[in-house]
């Protein structure tokens, strides 16, 4: 079994005229790599009527009906994330409720707020009394403020998870830009991060560092955008692992982590 915990999927809200032929595109790649299921989100409108890192509350409730559409139409294949704006606390955590109760089985937080905020804390409170993951977007190493978003790094992620001992955090995309080898030190001591490998990045050393930094099973597969770079990724992990340890990363650590029952072999 193979788990993408990070997939993303469009509708027809979005600025993309042709989300089916990407949509489609997704699902065959994975078919080649061999993706047993995609663990998704959808960010409101991708920017297209609200801002894709602060997005309205409808188009966040229109992406996750759509994605809960895709998940009922691929029962086997495709699993959701709940994406929420927290800037709207009573809402969010209404949503998070009607989505997980729907089938859904994580929540996502991007950049509507940083990850180390407050305003965080009743999404993480819903996540701990509900026993799903958090797939929080992270940027390696915030220099300075980005226009559109409240970006996090993994300093304000490890302030998080402090708080929050009993939730299990994934670190979105190492190889998604940024300086990766400021994020690893940060998460040593922090068992309920979890580092997800997707990104377009594969740079040299990146996963053996990652290795050291947090051990095998703290590592989780995934793709993001680039399906072409998870699979290097997976390729060359087979060459630093055991058959047992690659299966850890393949499917085995994010079985633990979510729900009981949310993939076909679990």
């Amino acid at each position: 079994m193979l788990i993408d915990v990070h997939a993303h999927f469009l509708h027809d809200r979005t600025p993309r005229a042709d989300w089916r032929e990407r949509n489609a595109s997704r699902l065959r790649a994975g078919d080649r790599v061999g993706i047993t299921v995609h663990v998704a989100s959808i960010l409101g409108s991708w920017g297209h009527t609200s801002p894709t890192y602060f997005p309205s509350l409808a188009d966040c409730r229109y992406g996750n009906d759509f994605l809960l559409a895709i998940q009922r139409d691929y029962p086997a294949r495709i699993r959701g994330y709940v994406t929420v704006n927290p800037n709207y606390t009573a809402e969010s955590l209404s949503e998070i409720g009607r989505c997980l109760d729907a089938g859904m089985v994580g929540i996502k937080l991007a950049a509507s707020r940083r990850a180390d905020d407050p305003l965080l804390d009743p999404v993480c409170r819903a996540a701990a009394e509900r026993r799903v993951p958090i797939l929080h977007h992270i940027w390696q190493h915030r220099r300075r403020d980005y226009s559109g978003q409240e970006a996090s790094d993994a300093r304000e992620l490890a302030e998080l998870a402090r708080r929050h001992p009993s939730v299990n955090f994934l670190l979105a995309h190492i190889g998604g830009g940024g300086d990766w080898l400021h994020s690893l030190p940060v998460l040593r001591d922090l068992p309920n991060i979890l580092v997800d490998l997707s990104g377009s990045g594969v740079d040299g050393g990146m996963l053996e560092a990652c290795l050291e930094a947090v051990g095998v099973e703290r590592l989780l597969w995934g793709c993001d955008l680039t399906i072409e770079t998870g699979w290097a990724k997976l390729r060359y992990l087979e060459h630093l692992l055991s058959a047992d340890e690659i299966e850890l990363v393949r499917w085995g650590n994010a079985a633990r982590i979510f729900p009981t029952g949310a993939f076909p072999a679990d």
